[in-house]
């Protein structure tokens, strides 16, 4: 048996014994520190480095969170630490339309319930978690006291950013849509019509010493809690762990408004964006 292989498989040994003794009323918290990069495209190319650091100082509440993850063997919620906003001051109300809203995973039954709100709008977003296949490696490193480990999975970048909103795919969408009246049909066999799905690698390191399946956001399914995320342009890094804390939180699932799918959401404000760009546009017109 090879290095690597004799490492996993202790691993997942380990995993299935330690959930065994967990106790079904055990808890768990975890904070974490997320930070995005901006990606300005060409609109920066025309910017100075000192105007650029100029928006990025401006889009810093947007950029950099803090949120927190309360997990049990089966369930966790995973919500902003809005307390962390209230003390700053800083307002987005903008950029809160497309952030991801108070979310609820259960691993036992493959579902996620997520809150969110779009222009004062209650929606409750109910589907199956996200199908991740993680490769599992033999990386190891430590962060904070536990020992960690290295998994990699590769998925289509909408659907790890469905609650957020982007220009450049609607003007895509509207080249298409026009390409496909001029051509009228595309005809069987032409592979060339076929749009590119962009892909995101996400790397992930989780820690056995706590065996459970749970993550931040949409990231789960691997023999321990996730400590730290890499996808795209952002990095999630778990700054503290609590335990089982004296004052356990009741995992509650959300419940209020309208019921839809992932999918469903992404079409309902890309719809809503399109008719406010035609509406300004009619306007700007005038």
């Amino acid at each position: 048996m090879n290095t690597k292989r004799f490492i996993l498989s202790s691993i997942f040994g380990l995993f299935f014994l330690c959930t065994g003794l967990f106790a079904q009323d055990f808890q768990g918290q975890a904070y974490y520190f997320s930070k995005s990069t901006l990606d300005l495209g060409r609109w920066g190319s025309r910017l100075s480095e000192a105007q650029k650091k100029q928006v990025q100082e401006r889009l810093k509440n947007r950029l950099e969170k803090t949120y927190i993850l309360t997990f049990s063997v089966e369930e966790s919620l995973f919500k902003e630490d809005e307390k962390l906003d209230a003390i700053s001051g800083a307002t987005d109300s903008w950029g809160k339309n497309f952030t991801p809203g108070k979310q609820y995973k259960n691993v036992k039954t493959n579902t996620l319930l997520q809150d969110q709100e779009f222009y004062g709008k209650q929606f409750l977003v109910k589907d199956q978690l996200l199908k991740l296949e993680w490769n599992m490696t033999a990386d190891t490193k430590q962060i904070g006291e536990y020992m960690c480990m290295k998994a990699v999975a590769v998925v289509p970048s909408e659907q790890l950013s469905w609650y957020d909103f982007s220009w450049d795919k609607l003007r895509n969408q509207k080249k298409e849509e026009d390409k496909n009246e001029s051509n009228n049909e595309v005809a069987d066999g032409d592979t060339s019509k076929i749009q590119e799905v962009n892909m995101t690698q996400i790397v992930a390191w989780y820690t056995p010493q706590i065996p459970v399946s749970h993550g931040p956001l949409e990231y789960w399914g691997l023999p321990g809690l996730i400590l730290e995320v890499n996808a795209g342009n952002t990095t999630m890094l778990c700054s503290k762990i609590v335990m089982n804390p004296t004052e356990k939180n009741k995992i509650e699932a959300p419940d209020k408004g309208k019921e839809v799918t992932k999918m469903e959401y992404q079409e309902i404000i890309t719809t809503k964006m399109a008719e406010m760009r035609d509406m300004y546009s009619g306007r700007r017109g005038r």
